[in-house]
């Protein structure tokens, strides 16, 4: 064979399809997505058709037809107004909803930073101590949720006669204001910070029960900072209260703004939310509070998710991200 010829064997000879490898990112991200098909199934055809049926029912008042059913009339933004402007307790209930907010997320997510950190020291009975602190996450669902939601104990006791009312409200305040404010006197510290710290201590009980899962959060945050970074600290002869600031609260502030945004939706849906509560009274006066409260509720909705995306704005800018180049 010529050379001539060789060449036009090889110039029209096929050439062969490379094999496309994928990537290890994106094999991750299709088993993602096996992973999460169930809920979004789910999601479509169950959960879908139901949010659908109550942003509708919004929209409309509810008729009661003679021999059986009902009736939607159309009545456009009226359920809206009616609970922004008609409605006399709904707006103050939110308000209130808002302070609680305010107060629970940052007494939260320090307690529960706090005893992360001290959880995370080596000492014996560690794992004792973290389960210690993890129980009343279990204890506070289910039956023991309702009966701290309908604080039987409190009416337990009002009704044994033991104690009159001005000692039991002194008996459950661990600490009052002034206590505080004799306390922090030569500190110089305001009013509000004193009104502050008076309360976090006074509802401690129910910060330890929701902070279990912040803990836990915290916790793992914490075990991925590698050793080798503390030494270094420890080399350089940096303090304790440096080693925290400098390099545990930037590593940890991504667990920080994860544990913001699972703070924040906890507590505006727990049954002891004051909003959730009063929606649900609503509901039960009949077929106008099932389209009021709906309406209601979807104003809440919507003010709950412009609440997440202020703090994810607001902690993000804080946010630091190690590379791992």
């Amino acid at each position: 064979m010529t050379n001539e010829a060789k060449l036009q064997h090889t110039v029209s000879a096929p050439k062969a399809k490379k094999r496309k490898i994928a990537s290890l990112d994106k094999k991750k991200a299709r088993a993602g997505w096996v992973f999460v098909l169930p809920f979004i199934i789910g999601f479509l055809l169950v959960y879908l058709p139901i949010i659908w049926d109550s942003i509708y029912m919004t929209f409309h008042s509810i008729s009661i037809v003679d021999g059986g059913g009902i009736d939607l009339l159309p009545v456009g933004f009226e359920n809206y107004s009616d609970a922004l402007t008609e409605d006399p307790h709904f707006v103050q209930t939110l308000l209130t909803g808002m302070k609680e907010l305010l107060f629970d997320v940052p007494a939260i997510l320090i307690f529960s930073l706090f005893m992360a950190v001290l959880l995370n020291q080596k000492m014996v009975g560690r794992a004792v101590f973290r389960a210690i602190f993890f129980i009343p996450v279990i204890l506070s669902t289910g039956i023991m949720e309702s009966i701290a939601g309908a604080n039987m104990l409190g009416t337990m006791m009002e009704g044994s006669g033991s104690i009159d009312g001005s000692q039991q409200s002194a008996a459950s305040e661990i600490v009052s204001v002034m206590d505080i404010e004799k306390l922090f006197y030569s500190m110089k510290i305001g009013q509000g910070l004193v009104e502050y710290v008076a309360k976090m201590i006074n509802e401690i009980y129910d910060i330890v029960n929701r902070s279990g899962v912040q803990m836990l959060i915290f916790l793992a945050g914490l075990q991925s900072i590698s050793p080798a970074i503390y030494e270094a600290c420890r080399i350089d002869g940096c303090t304790a209260w440096e080693t925290f600031w400098k390099i545990t609260f930037p590593m940890i502030s991504p667990m920080i703004l994860v544990n913001g945004i699972y703070t924040i939706i906890d507590s505006f849906t727990t049954d002891s939310n004051s909003v959730m509560r009063y929606i649900r009274s609503v509901y039960d006066k009949g077929t106008e509070g099932q389209v009021l409260s709906s309406a209601m509720a979807w104003m809440y909705f919507i003010i709950v998710m412009l609440m997440l995306a202020a703090a994810a704005g607001l902690f993000s800018a804080f946010v630091f991200y190690q590379r791992r180049d």
